[in-house]
């Protein structure tokens, strides 16, 4: 069994001081793809550093910014960073460690809620992805983009869907693109396990309450080709840990 999480961390370095170490400690996840690590790979405390684990980082030129990065028991065979698009990979998004028997991705897609022109980057970024995605399906090796994609693919994963067509992260256009990206031949590992289950949610606004009262956005995915899908036993969000404004999504797979 193989225990793989997400964390949207909101800075690895503020999460260190809320508790990282000991999540690592209780959960015990034998791969951790880290998104927004907002640090150079030289300021991630040294507690998280001295953590039983390879590490691999892919961070971004804007200091405090963004920035992925993977923690694996197992060392991996190769490790490649990037998309090969200079202002994404300048961004720090997307991280690959690759092992024996699978291969993982950190992806840590764009928001687009600071406006238009960031809006249109994260489309830019969504069209690149996919035909990454797509070209990568053409590799018979197990393969998994954990991360935090910005989108609430369905109406149940979201609080009050009526109201949020016209937000970023809900617009039509962007659940298309999963739709899309799932049709290329990836599947959405927590929903394949948790089908109709409502109010699970992985994000949630620290303003008004809204973890308390569950008012949430689950846009953190393992998006599995159906090799490594099918062996997913167990899907989860750790919400019990107030870390970050994300949850942990860790999935138990059977390799």
């Amino acid at each position: 069994m193989v225990k793989i999480s997400s964390y949207n961390v909101n800075g690895i370095r503020a999460a260190h001081r809320k508790g990282f170490v000991n999540w690592v400690e209780e959960s015990k996840p034998d791969v951790i793809c880290i998104q927004e690590l907002r640090a150079l790979e030289t300021q991630v405390p040294d507690e998280v550093r001295e953590l039983d684990y390879h590490e691999a980082y892919h961070v971004a030129e804007k200091k405090g910014y963004s920035g992925v990065a993977i923690y694996s028991k197992e060392k991996p065979i190769k490790v490649e960073e990037g998309l090969g698009v200079d202002w994404i990979d300048s961004e720090g998004r997307v991280l690959m460690a690759e092992f024996e028997s699978y291969r993982v991705f950190s992806v840590y897609a764009p928001s687009g809620t600071t406006g238009d022109i960031r809006q249109d980057m994260k489309m830019d970024f969504l069209e690149k992805f996919i035909r990454f995605g797509t070209q990568l399906r053409e590799d018979s090796k197990p393969t998994v983009f954990c991360g935090d994609i910005n989108i609430c693919h369905t109406e149940i994963d979201i609080h009050n869907p009526d109201k949020q067509h016209r937000t970023s992260g809900f617009l039509p256009e962007e659940r298309e693109w999963v739709s899309e990206f799932l049709n290329v031949g990836y599947e959405d590992v927590f929903r394949n396990l948790h089908p109709n289950k409502t109010d699970l949610y992985s994000w949630w606004s620290y303003r008004a309450a809204s973890k308390e009262r569950n008012k949430g956005w689950r846009i953190d995915y393992h998006l599995a080709t159906p090799a490594l899908a099918e062996k997913a036993r167990k899907a989860e969000i750790e919400m019990k840990w107030d870390i970050s404004d994300h949850a942990p999504v860790s999935v138990i797979y059977d390799l």
